[in-house]
């Protein structure tokens, strides 16, 4: 077995690929636009090769100007393999090497999906190759969506006053100070292991890497000129999402996270925006009913696949 990145000249093989179980793959019209956009690259699509016919395949994305591939996108088996656990946990072990990185696995799920038996099965040989591969630590992620078409437009209560700033050493400061006791899983990994500006340096960096505009950034204050929180509106290759939020300990549960969350949802709608996604760990419990109260609807999952830190 030949285990390599691909060429150009593998792409008609790699369309052949297809995946027919219940979950988000890399299918045809995805891998097509995405090599154009540059989110992938022939270097983050791996196969396991055998008598000129790919028995596997692994895609990444990651940035468009990007060095690293940030996420696993999509894993393959040629339903003629009889261990196809054995066989993708090798191709990771390959591409990981050759990355000096072990990107997460992200991969999309209807609501339920544990109820699904076919979702269920596809999903549980793939967590066992990715386990192997060195990917243990699972998060489970509520994917929201507010539509112009379902939901009313949220109307400003008015306590807080926003504004951008265009130093990113302010937000930087800003992030720091919202990730004290933050309930975001990531967030918590990172300050195990960073001190608390360097993990806020990073998500800025990882927010202006976005496709949305770094002048949409804003951050909210009393009246009296305190600091409450940070609310980001941005985009990502399939638009506009809700970037950022967050409030900062000693404004906590006074409802402020309502009016960060208005004050995106206004913002992309009065640009003419017709939908607007969103992500929360299912286990930020008031981040979810925060969304639900501002008419976003849960429509999906996003199950998370990590290698531990620390």
């Amino acid at each position: 077995m030949l285990f390599r990145p691909t060429v150009e000249a593998d792409l008609d093989r790699l369309l052949g690929c297809v995946v027919d179980e219940h979950v988000s793959w890399s299918h045809p019209d995805r891998l097509l636009s995405f090599l154009e956009s540059g989110e992938y690259r022939h270097e983050r699509v791996w196969i396991a090769e055998e008598n000129g016919e790919i028995m596997a395949r692994a895609v990444w994305w990651g940035f468009a100007d990007g060095d690293q591939p940030l996420a696993l996108d999509c894993l393959y088996v040629h339903p003629s393999v009889t261990d196809r656990v054995g066989l993708a946990a090798e191709l990771l072990g390959h591409a990981h090497a050759a990355f000096g990185t072990t990107p997460a696995y992200h991969v999309f799920l209807s609501n339920g999906w544990r109820d699904d038996p076919v979702a269920a099965a596809a999903i549980a040989w793939r967590q066992e190759a990715v386990g192997r591969a060195g990917l243990t630590d699972e998060l489970e992620r509520l994917r929201y969506e507010w539509t112009a078409a379902e939901s009313p437009l949220p109307k400003p209560p008015g306590r807080l006053v926003f504004r951008g700033d265009d130093d990113d050493e302010t937000f930087v400061h800003a992030f720091a100070r919202v990730a004290q006791g933050t309930l975001d899983h990531h967030t918590r990994q990172a300050l195990a292991t960073m001190e608390p500006l360097e993990q806020a340096r990073e998500d800025v960096a990882d927010n202006r890497a976005m496709p949305g505009d770094r002048s949409w950034w804003r951050l909210a204050f009393t009246q009296d000129g305190d600091l409450v929180g940070v609310a980001l509106p941005s985009a990502n290759s399939a638009g506009p999402v809700v970037g950022y939020i967050g409030v900062v300990p000693e404004h906590r549960g006074r409802g402020y996270v309502d009016e960060l969350l208005a004050e995106i949802t206004r913002f992309h709608a009065e640009r003419g925006v017709q939908r607007i996604a969103a992500d929360t760990d299912s286990g930020n419990v008031p981040m979810a009913r925060a969304f639900e109260r501002a008419g976003y609807r849960n429509f999906a999952i996003r199950l998370v696949l990590s290698a531990p830190t620390g």
